[in-house]
Formats: C-alpha cells, structure tokens, sequence
C-alpha cells in the first residue's frame, strides 16, 4: 500500500469535509459525498439537461439483433445480442445495416465471448476483450492481431484513450495481494504494452466475495474493487473510481491525477461498507450511486436464489452545490416513465444509450402514450421489428 495515498486521503477528509457535508458543499478541489445520509428527493425531465436521438435499427435479412449496445462512434453503432451467439452487428448511425460478423470459436482469432468492446472509428478497428488478451478486427471482423495483456495483469472496464493507446482498470489484486501497484493503466493498442501506470493505488482492499447463510444453504455474494463505471471520459479528462478507495479521481491531460469526488465516511476510519459509484456527468448534474455492501439474498431455494445489494440514487446539483435523492423522467413518453442514469458513458458526445424493444412501442403508441419524435419512430415500427436505439447526448 502507499503510504502517500493514504496521507492524501486523510489530508483531504480533515481539509475537505468540514462544514455541512449533507448539503453536498463544494470546495475548489472536490465534492464531499455522505453515503449514509438522508436527502431530499428531486424529480428531473430528462430533456431538460440532456438531448433525446432515437435510432430505429434496420430488420431484415442478416439484420435480426436484439439490439445490445456495445459501442457507438459518431458514423456507426455496435451491437450484440443477449444470447451469446457471437454475432456483432455494424449499423450507421440513421440505423441502417452495415454488416454482421461472427469470429466466436475456440481458435486463436476468435472470441470465446463478447466481453468489453472498443469501437475505434479513427483506424477503423473493432477491439473485443477475451480473457487474457484483446482480439483486434477491422470493421468487415477480419483478424488483424492480438493484444497480450500484461503477465499477471486483469484489464477491465477498457476505453478508447486516443489514437494510439487505450485506458482501462487491472484488476490483478482481486485476485492477489498485490494492492501495491496501479488500479488503472494506459496500453498500447498495437501490441497492448504498457504506455503508463496511472498513479492511484488501492488504499483499502475490499474482499471479492460474501459468504451467506440463507435457510440453511451457502450462497456467495461476488463483489469488486472496481464499480460498474469505473473510467468514465469527461470533457478532456478521465474519471476513475475503485471501491478500494474514499477518493474518485480525475485524469487530465497533463497526466496529473487530482481529487474530483470523495465519499464520507472514510473506509479505514469507520470500518464502513457503503461505497459511492458515479455514474453520468453532466453540465449541471453528476448523478451518482450510493451502494451498501450488505447484500440481501432473494428467493427460497439454490435454485432460484440471487443477491442484490441495496443501493441510492443521488444527484449532486453543481448549481445548487446540494445533493438529493433523485429521478429522472422521460418526457416522450406520457405515462411517468424513469431513466436511470447510472448507465455506462459511452463517450464525450453521447453520455449512454438505451433499448426500447418495437412491441413495447407499438403497444404503446396503441395506448397513446407516446410523444414527438418518438410517436413518429413508432408509428413504422411492427412488434417483430428490431429495437428502437435511444441515445442520450450531452447539451451542446
């Protein structure tokens, strides 16, 4: 552990959080977040502070998708299914196909799985993350090369960083003891060496895994030091959360790494298991989850039992400097239909996109529900029809 990071960490709690920590008070280096308060509620208009696209994909011939989302550039989307077949689908940005492909298999370029997927329109490459490795195709899912990961490393949560490179979490200590080395790191996208280790070290490790006895069965809760959005670009820099930390970072281009965000009360000082997750970041509002590591444990058999951990959706208003209990509403739609905003960002331009299923649409287009530009798209679509792609754009 470096003892540098934990002196930072202290220093910014006694410098950071005095004052009324509830009411979400900014000073000029960060935000100071309680995860165990109470806030006030706040309902807000999606489009309001955002702007609504909706893409209607293209059905017929090879054309057929479920319509998952797994990257979107500024000319093409990528797209997968929920089953795990393999196919990785290129639709423009109108929604028409472009083409599919398919390289699952068990040979040296191909995917087991489509696991974290990269689109990088600049050298007109597709990047899927497989196990030990990147496997790199160009846009027709012809091989190009392979990435071997670092000995020993586990890349995560991987983003397009710029031409050359790639930024993403190694998550080799969830597995290890080694909490003393980078959680984040920059890799090449020719040969998938190390450019840089981002210098944010894991200040307290959090264990991968919760032993629970529920009716007189085990049932594990699996867990992670890094939470669901992890590297989230944001205007000219990057922001970098672990669960292994009080702090959220921010990466600038000059590759200093300074406090954006911390959550209070401190992981050593209290012993707490409540973590703080962003989520989207906007203009106005950084809406963020707070999560308790106490997981409750649905079902009554091993059969059909799973674990959810509880969590709260709060909103910091940088206008209002205060924090609330959040939801957002969808305006197209007039029944009161909710958003969640702690979706993935995508990139700078399009903050994270959802999927409305054609039946669902078409059902209630029938019903009336449906507003705008969004009763037009509905209007042509049949129930068998390819999902409606709603992407979420940052207010220029």
């Amino acid at each position: 552990m470096k003892k540098v990071n934990i002196i930072l960490t202290i220093i910014l709690l006694l410098t950071g959080c005095s004052g009324n920590r509830k009411s979400g008070i900014e000073s000029d280096v960060f935000i100071a977040v309680d995860v165990t308060a109470s806030y006030p509620k706040k309902e807000l208009i999606l489009q309001d502070f955002m702007d609504v696209e909706y893409i209607a994909l293209e059905t017929g011939g090879e054309f057929y998708t479920q319509g998952v989302v797994l990257d979107v550039g500024m000319d093409i989307i990528v797209v997968k299914n929920n089953v795990s077949d393999g196919d990785i689908f290129l639709f423009d940005r109108n929604g028409k196909g472009l083409r599919k492909f398919n390289r699952k298999g068990q040979g040296g370029e191909e995917y087991r799985n489509i696991g974290y997927t990269i689109l990088d329109e600049d050298n007109s490459e597709i990047f899927v993350s497989n196990r030990n490795n990147l496997l790199v195709y160009d846009l027709s899912g012809n091989f190009k090369r392979s990435l071997r990961y670092n000995e020993g490393a586990s890349y995560g949560h991987i983003r397009n960083f710029d031409r050359e490179s790639l930024i993403c979490t190694d998550g080799s200590f969830d597995t290890g003891d080694e909490a003393d080395k980078p959680s984040f790191v920059i890799i090449s996208k020719q040969d998938g060496s190390i450019i840089k280790d981002i210098p944010i070290f894991c200040q307290q490790k959090q264990p991968d895994t919760k032993q629970i006895n529920h009716n007189g069965f085990i049932v594990y809760a699996y867990t992670s030091n890094f939470p669901p959005n992890s590297v989230i670009p944001h205007h000219n820099s990057w922001i970098l959360a672990t669960n292994s930390n009080d702090t959220i970072f921010r990466y600038l281009p000059d590759q200093n790494v300074i406090p954006f965000m911390i959550r209070t009360p401190s992981i050593e000082l209290n012993n707490a298991e409540a973590f703080l997750y962003p989520g989207i970041l906007t203009e106005r509002y950084y809406f963020l989850q707070a999560q308790k590591m106490e997981p409750e444990v649905q079902g009554t058999s091993p059969r059909d039992v799973f674990v959810v951990f509880p969590k709260t959706h709060l909103v910091y208003d940088k206008q209002e400097k205060s924090i609330y209990e959040y939801t957002v509403i969808n305006d197209d739609f007039s029944t009161k239909t909710l958003v969640d905003m702690s979706q993935k960002t995508i990139n700078n331009e399009i903050a994270f996109s959802l999927k409305l299923e054609a039946d669902e649409l078409v059902e209630a287009l029938e019903k009336g529900q449906l507003k705008g530009k969004l009763k037009e798209i509905a209007a042509g679509l049949e129930e068998e029809d390819n999902p409606v792609i709603m992407l979420v754009k940052h207010k220029k």
